[in-house]
């Protein structure tokens, strides 16, 4: 059974992720470095990780199955669940593929040379209405493909 896992410390679409998970009754998990509050009526499950800054990018990687889903904008660690199997989908409703996930990991790098570089400062653009709009779509599609090819 397909369930969906949150790397969750910077997560802008948890709620939407519960009302999707909801409506397929699907299980969810947010994995998280620090504690924080769920809503009861979420029904999902919290696994706080100790560590380093890559435990709970490990303690999902280490659960994750084929077509499970996993939530993240967290482009090293797309590609970790990645090759467990699992269906990964970015914040703002941008699917991960095989064919996208090698130029994605090249661009992280290079963006990470010329921001230590000081070629580049700033972060991600804001979270917009579309943003959330298109997480939902696309969340709901990828459930749907996953139902459909079991």
């Amino acid at each position: 059974m397909t369930q969906i896992y949150v790397d969750s410390d910077a997560c802008p679409v948890k709620p939407e992720v519960i009302r999707v998970a909801k409506r397929y009754e699907l299980a969810v998990t947010f994995v998280s470095n620090s504690w924080m509050k769920l809503p009861q009526e979420w029904e999902a499950k919290l696994v706080v990780v100790e560590g380093d800054f890559d435990a709970a990018d490990n303690w999902i990687v280490e659960h994750v199955v084929k077509n499970d889903i996993v939530v993240t904008g967290d482009i090293p660690l797309v590609h970790r669940c990645m090759k467990n199997g699992a269906r990964v989908i970015g914040h703002q409703g941008n699917l991960f593929t095989d064919e996208n996930i090698g130029n994605l990991l090249a661009t992280r790098d290079l963006m990470h040379v010329l921001r230590g570089a000081g070629e580049i400062s700033g972060g991600p653009a804001p979270f917009r209405k579309e943003d959330r709009s298109r997480f939902l779509q696309g969340l709901d599609q990828m459930i749907q493909d996953i139902k459909k090819n079991a």
